[in-house]
């Protein structure tokens, strides 16, 4: 009897008990059991637009580009607030200073560039364009990246658990039916949810000048952001998925 359930259980993603004992040591595995593994989905329209802008800028003199720097960060939450941007939709990192050297050999300090990060996260998706072109500042803010989320991503993950411990339980359930036995209670779960898909529409082109000399006659290579494609109103849906390793027991 166990020999033949154990065939017509292959027909299902089955996991050997050896294996799944090998993979979940803390699971009880006895010959009353059953393993199961199932993968459930979520999929949903995103209801979130995630922007990054970068600015960065170079001077001869630190407060001068500290000054630049955080004016231009400013601007872009102005910016945000006339888009009817929460306070709590805006992230601002902290500026960094990285000094710019005339040679390795004197270590003297020709020029200092200042730079950091704005997050804009925003519902309006009509928004997005007015968004990115009063953000961006020719040689000091530059779009970085778009993405598309969910706002509750907790809530799509727990829809994806709940799907695939249905399919687990009803591949269970189908299973012990040939054989006229009855499905039991779970006594072990391994659960894996896979980071969500269709979210990172990526909107990241440069192209890189040779030699670009700043106003603080430093010579360097930079890359510069090309102006983004049109922002799309109707992204891709997104996709979370869940898979389920369950071992039921067998009613007698």
């Amino acid at each position: 009897m166990k020999l033949q359930l154990f065939r017509l259980l292959l027909l299902f993603p089955v996991l050997p008990a050896g294996l799944f004992a090998q993979q979940n040591p803390d699971a009880k595995i006895s010959a009353d059991t059953l393993i199961v593994q199932a993968e459930g989905r979520y999929e949903s329209d995103p209801d979130l637009a995630i922007l990054t802008f970068d600015v960065g800028t170079q001077e001869k003199d630190l407060r001068t580009a500290y000054a630049r720097a955080s004016a231009s960060m400013n601007h872009i939450v102005d910016v945000a607030g006339k888009n009817s941007l929460a306070n709590d939709a805006i992230k601002t990192g902290a500026l960094t200073v990285i000094p710019v050297y005339e040679s390795y050999a004197k270590q003297k300090v020709r020029a200092y560039h200042v730079k950091g990060e704005v997050v804009l996260r925003a519902r309006d998706f009509s928004k997005i364009g007015s968004l990115i072109d009063d953000s961006i500042q020719e040689g000091i803010v530059d779009f970085r990246s778009l993405t598309y989320g969910l706002s509750d991503e907790e809530s799509a993950k727990k829809k994806a658990v709940a799907d695939a411990m249905q399919r687990a339980q009803g591949r269970a359930a189908t299973a012990l039916e040939q054989n006229k036995q009855k499905l039991g209670p779970v006594r072990f779960v391994n659960l894996e949810v896979t980071d969500i898909s269709g979210m990172a529409h990526m909107i990241q082109m440069y192209e890189v000048d040779a030699l670009h000399k700043t106003s603080g006659d430093s010579w360097f290579s930079k890359s510069k952001a090309m102006p983004p494609p049109p922002p799309t109103e109707n992204p891709e849906k997104i996709m979370v998925k869940a898979t389920i390793q369950a071992v039921f027991q067998i009613e007698r």
